[in-house]
């Protein structure tokens, strides 16, 4: 499965504008000052006195809309003009969030582009129908188990891989940390575990994807991924945070792989973890790597350590799915320490349409890997199945 954007229009997108949305602290006087200062901080960061009335027309943010959200908090709706961000992440980012970054009490809520400037962007190539295609389930949610803990052997990885793709899973995916160390060297694990997940896919009958981690300097990262797309696997695991979300949304653009990415949230959560600073997990993990391509977003679910509420994680689901133009939607997850005792709970927050990280708690299981794993899918077909 392939797509493209729509053909960009011949005229310019001057008029096409950027809006982003913001939160900032107040009193009023203050918050209203810090939405100009986010006007000039995200375009020409320079004084306002310095300024010529046409680039103040032309080039400075224009704030759309003020309003209070609670006690000491202000959203401001700012747009920019689109001729501001270019046609990659680093220009759409720098707009966004550049500057501002700096500044306390600043986060970035929300965002849109113009039909004219999204229709520049492919989005996910396969999306979330596209891995249910892929696999051949419809009508539940998919369960993806990891390949850990970091410092097993490519043959232990690879054994450990057979087991889950016998349970059932429907994808399996390397840790974040497995690179290329020496211990387990990155060629000979994927080759060992595209194998081994290919032979247990056989036996239960049905596909099963395999998603070696990938991420590594631009060229090194092509060269695994072409590597892992000639040893079989069925997808890519990259973290945009070590990588650069524009390195992310070449590789997904790059018709000589075209796999499935998922999109890992790995060095990305200092800009999630204060709730008035920084960047909402809804952006941070669901318009950002879908706009970047990623067909998998995997970020925490609440109430086990990490900085996301039960809210963060329902509006970064949304923010996944929603419709988006000609954007496909991406497949949000559950993800950190999920046992089958989560599954009914979080069933009614995500819906089926979501993707179960299944860690390393399951090898505890004194029944052994496979009858554990048996036993979680029935529970997923028992609590999700439409």
């Amino acid at each position: 499965m392939s797509s493209a954007p729509p053909d960009d229009p011949s005229n310019s997108v001057a008029e096409a504008r950027l809006t982003a949305v913001y939160h900032v602290g107040g009193p009023e006087v203050g918050a209203r000052a810090k939405a100009d200062l986010i006007c000039l901080d995200q375009t020409v960061e320079a004084d306002a006195d310095v300024l010529t009335a046409d680039l103040r027309a032309r080039i400075v943010g224009r704030i759309e809309e003020f309003r209070c959200v609670s006690s000491g908090r202000y959203e401001v709706r700012i747009s920019y003009s689109g001729d501001l961000i270019g046609r990659d992440c680093t220009g759409l980012l720098n707009v966004l969030f550049g500057t501002s970054s700096l500044r306390s009490s600043v986060r970035l809520t929300s965002f849109d582009l113009a039909a004219p400037l999204l229709s520049r962007w492919r989005g996910p190539r396969f999306g979330l129908q596209g891995i249910r295609q892929a696999i051949g389930v419809h009508d539940r949610a998919l369960v993806c188990a990891v390949l850990k803990p970091l410092g097993r052997s490519h043959r232990e990885l690879a054994d450990l891989a057979f087991q889950f793709a016998l349970g059932g899973v429907d994808l399996i995916k390397d840790d974040q940390a497995l690179l290329d160390q020496p211990f387990c060297p990155f060629n000979e694990r994927v080759v060992r575990c595209a194998e081994a997940v290919a032979k247990g896919a056989v036996q239960v009958g049905r596909p099963c994807l395999y998603l070696p981690h990938v991420s590594g300097p631009v060229d090194e990262m092509r060269r695994r991924a072409h590597w892992a797309k000639q040893a079989g696997a069925g997808g890519l695991l990259v973290a945009p945070g070590l990588t650069g979300f524009d390195a992310f949304r070449a590789l997904a653009e790059d018709d000589t792989v075209a796999l499935p990415i998922a999109s890992h949230p790995s060095f990305l959560g200092s800009y999630a973890v204060q709730p008035n600073d920084g960047i909402a997990p809804a952006v941070l993990y669901g318009q950002l790597p879908r706009l970047a391509g990623a067909d998998i977003s995997i970020y925490p679910r609440y109430d086990i350590g990490y900085a996301m509420t039960k809210e963060d994680c329902s509006a970064t689901a949304a923010a996944c799915r929603a419709p988006w133009q000609h954007i496909r939607p991406t497949l949000p997850t559950a993800a950190g320490r999920i046992g089958v005792e989560q599954v009914a709970e979080l069933e009614p927050l995500y819906g089926p349409d979501v993707l179960f990280i299944l860690g390393s708690r399951i090898q505890q299981d004194a029944r052994g890997l496979l009858a554990a794993t048996q036993h979680f899918m029935k529970e997923v077909e028992r609590y999700t199945r439409t």
